[in-house]
């Protein structure tokens, strides 16, 4: 101990009492070690974890303010408030290389950092991560918070935060955060956060249609949900109505405006609708003359055969492109029990088309669900003189086949689209979980369910130990003869 002292004791004499606590944790680390080595001496290692008390010890060096020197004046910008943290300048440093280099220009105890108002709201919980390495956060946290960990170089914390919004997109506030965290990624150019907050946006549209963050999004998160077909919602026409709603609450310029007006699929909303809208709606009063000639080649869609139409229209547009519509005439929902017990079938009727002349026709369909399908280049190795043995087995994977209970000439032109939506329960809300699209059967994904695990009860995928999904079946057209101009 003796050269321990000689080592140490100048700095010592030096030192706040910070310092001597690091002291004190390295002649711990080094008593360790001498445990350690004598432990392997005997073939036998032993970790003694004292890394809480580590923990503890720092946390109440950073609230007593015990050896402090460093006064953090944290200034808000645009007002007079000012936070005031006692800090140690070797926690900062070694933490961070710009705190490091505002302390080595510094030329008083004080430190002043000016910071917009929601980053000195958490400032404190962010200096206390510096000192603990572990922090709690909100919602509403978590931007102020991550610009701070961008600004001081924290990259663990920044990445911690990225993870964090990515994860926790649902919340069981009305308000929501998710288009605030969209526009922050945009702004700082993160493409995951961006596209987790886009999907999440998209898949879950007809919720945010109606909550207070919908009137809160900008022109360009406008535009480009305009422009997915993967939305989920419940028609055409409720889309028509919030866009009616928010350009009233925003008032954008004319040009995002039509533009936003000329992204609507005419072709998906009923005459009898139409109609109404041209007549009755202000917006379209206002804006008739942008999209007249979508109207019209509607009118057109509704009126004739699409297969007389497609002779002469391109009809394989994103016009007459359904979107993922939870309405009964394009799906039905489907709540699987026991989804792990065996295979299950259903049946449901959609409308042949959205074109007014195949409104009142209507497809069955049969759906059969199996918990564990064989793969089909298995399933191949089971044929025995020309017949298909047994498609199950206790090592397959989940997987939907969908398949009309008849066949129809009507079917001309026609290709039907597959969706099926997971539902799942997340902060007490229930969201879309994932959406999977195919044409025959899930097996063509490929990655069905395949990260499910759904003998567990707890999985994310279930609801009350229960399967909720909706199946969407979405006609589209196809341009048959070009006939030449």
């Amino acid at each position: 101990m003796h050269s321990l002292d000689s080592l140490f004791g100048q700095r010592i004499s030096n030192m706040d009492l910070l310092s001597g606590l690091f002291v004190v944790l390295t002649l711990q680390m080094v008593e360790g070690a001498a445990v350690k080595q004598e432990a392997s001496l005997e073939n036998s290692v032993t970790l003694l974890n004292h890394s809480m008390a580590l923990v503890q010890r720092m946390e109440a060096l950073l609230t007593l303010g015990n050896g402090s020197d460093v006064t953090l004046r944290v200034q808000t910008v645009s007002t007079d408030e000012v936070k005031v943290i006692q800090a140690h300048s070797l926690v900062l440093s070694l933490q961070s290389d710009v705190f490091d280099d505002l302390l080595q220009k510094r030329n008083s105890s004080n430190l002043v950092l000016k910071e917009g108002a929601d980053c000195a709201a958490v400032f404190d919980k962010f200096i206390r991560y510096l000192y603990c390495g572990d922090i709690s956060v909100r919602p509403d946290q978590a931007i102020p918070l991550h610009r701070l960990a961008t600004k001081y170089h924290i990259w663990a914390l920044q990445q911690g935060l990225t993870r964090y919004m990515t994860q926790h997109l649902v919340s069981d506030s009305q308000t929501g955060h998710v288009v605030s965290w969209y526009q922050y990624a945009v702004q700082i150019g993160d493409l995951t956060l961006r596209d987790s907050c886009l999907q999440y946006l998209s898949w879950n549209l007809s919720s945010v249609l109606q909550s207070a963050e919908w009137c809160s999004i900008s022109d360009e998160l406008l535009l480009s949900l305009l422009q997915r077909s993967d939305l989920v919602l419940q028609s055409e026409l409720e889309l028509y109505e919030a866009l009616e709603a928010w350009i009233s609450q925003n008032q954008p310029v004319d040009m995002t405006a039509e533009s936003a007006l000329r992204a609507i699929r005419y072709g998906m909303i009923p005459p009898q609708h139409l109609f109404r809208i041209q007549k009755q709606s202000p917006l379209m009063l206002k804006y008739y003359e942008s999209v007249r000639d979508l109207l019209f080649l509607t009118f057109q869609f509704h009126a004739a055969s699409p297969v007389q139409l497609a002779k002469y229209f391109d009809v394989n547009c994103s016009l007459f492109m359904p979107r993922n519509y939870l309405s009964s005439s394009w799906g039905s929902p489907w709540v699987i029990n026991n989804p792990t017990r065996d295979d299950r079938s259903f049946s449901f009727q959609t409308q042949l088309g959205p074109s007014g002349h195949d409104a009142s026709k209507r497809v069955t369909w049969n759906a059969l669900f199996s918990p564990r399908w064989l793969p089909l280049s298995v399933r191949s190795s089971y044929t025995e003189h020309g017949s298909m043995q047994s498609t199950r087995t206790d090592n397959g994977q989940p997987r939907i086949i969908i398949t009309p209970a008849t066949s129809s000439p009507d079917f001309a032109g026609v290709s039907f689209q597959k969706t099926v939506i997971v539902a799942a329960r997340q902060q007490g809300k229930v969201v879309v979980r994932h959406v999977f699209n195919f044409h025959q059967s899930t097996e063509e994904t490929g990655d069905f369910l395949m990260d499910a695990d759904l003998q567990r009860r707890t999985s994310e995928y279930l609801i009350d130990s229960s399967l909720h999904l909706h199946i969407i079946v979405k006609p589209i057209y196809h341009s048959l003869i070009i006939t030449k101009k």
